[in-house]
């Protein structure tokens, strides 16, 4: 997975029904890792992105190191096909730096 595949997701889940002009809400702590996996790679970049800003910001860390991006991305989307029904937060949480 590539960073830009992480970003595009947090739209994902109920973006493609909803009409263009409506406002999106995603439970970002819903997200299992099969969900994740399941979406499209500018979904899944979207969320990747998202989940770096959150957790960058839960440690204080105002700079974001591209190459942790990518490979959290990797590590994660690993882990991931392996407990595809854990949440994707839980699972940032223990395998992201």
């Amino acid at each position: 997975m590539t960073y830009k595949a992480l970003i595009a997701a947090a739209a994902f889940g109920m973006a493609g029904a909803a009409p263009a002009s409506a406002q999106v809400v995603v439970d970002m702590t819903q997200i299992t890792c099969g969900e994740f996996l399941k979406a499209t790679p500018d979904q899944q970049a979207t969320v990747a992105a998202w989940m770096s800003g959150y957790f960058s910001a839960s440690r204080n860390i105002d700079m974001v190191d591209l190459r942790y991006v990518e490979r959290n991305a990797k590590v994660v989307g690993g882990y991931c096909e392996k407990h595809q029904s854990e949440r994707l937060l839980s699972a940032v949480e223990k395998n992201a730096k």
